[in-house]
């Protein structure tokens, strides 16, 4: 990057640290780094932060500026000493399941928020890193309200929206059967400027709720209200970028059943070409 004719680096390279291995050199996509007198150095202005050469150079002799108020988030690790098995997770995605039958209380702050660890290291797109959430709970019949108001102009399309109407309207509704919430007390909104970014965060805190032995689903209808007009959706939520997108609305809550087995599904199909 450059201001005001001069280049601004993007990297720290400890020159004691440093012994000109060249591995830094070869993952950078922007060649922003050449091997000088035995030692990485910082040519380019195009590293966008991406962080490759600092956690494969063997010495840790690489950091970046912009992170330099994070150095507890660097952990070694042995990259041969995977985790968890295949089995195991696949064991794991058998047996998440889309839960709507919630206990009646509220999954608290201080767990929400270690739900955003699994957001944190989620991978987008030109390591923009913009995606961010709403946690909606004490809006929450307003936001609905809102939302209802947007996707009103589907009901001759979906059934389902018809019947949020008619829900709404209804003054001896009953709570647990919300046509959109289910039980569900709290919805979460994944924002982002690129749908694959808000897309695969949401999945990755889906997964991490399961091992707090919480639940929820996807809302395809809350969803809808983006599609139909952003701009009104954006509305209710005046703190966040209006040119991000509502791209993921996942209801989340402490599960009131335990399920006991696998369903079988569709086959996937891979074609190779």
């Amino acid at each position: 990057m450059i201001i005001g004719g001069f280049r601004i680096k993007h990297l720290i390279i400890d020159e004691n640290k440093c012994i000109g291995c060249g591995l830094c050199k070869q993952v950078c996509i922007r060649d922003n780094i050449e091997i000088m007198d035995k030692k990485a150095v910082d040519v380019e202005s195009n590293c966008f932060d991406c962080g490759q050469c600092s956690t494969l150079c063997p010495t840790n002799a690489i950091s970046i500026k912009a992170y330099s108020n994070q150095i507890d988030r660097v952990e070694e690790y042995n990259p041969d000493d995977i985790p968890v098995s295949y089995d195991d997770l696949l064991q794991f995605y058998k047996q998440r399941r889309t839960c709507r039958w919630f206990k009646d209380e509220k999954i608290p702050l201080d767990v929400i928020e270690k739900l955003m660890e699994a957001a944190y290291y989620s991978p987008n797109r030109q390591n923009i890193q913009d995606v961010e959430f709403a946690l909606v709970e004490e809006n929450l019949d307003d936001f609905i309200d809102h939302v209802y108001d947007i996707i009103r102009a589907k009901e001759d399309e979906f059934f389902r929206i018809k019947q949020v109407g008619d829900y709404l309207r209804d003054e001896n509704r009953n709570p647990k059967r919300h046509p959109l919430l289910w039980e569900g007390q709290q919805l979460l909104l994944a924002f982002s400027e690129n749908k694959t970014d808000a897309v695969i965060a949401m999945t990755r805190i889906e997964l991490m709720a399961y091992t707090l032995g919480l639940g929820g689903f996807h809302s395809l209808f809350i969803g809808m209200a983006e599609e139909v007009d952003n701009d009104k959706l954006m509305e209710f939520f005046p703190e966040i970028d209006s040119n991000k997108h509502m791209y993921a609305a996942f209801v989340i809550g402490i599960p009131r059943v335990k399920y006991r087995r696998t369903r079988p599904h569709k086959n996937i199909k891979l074609t190779v070409k």
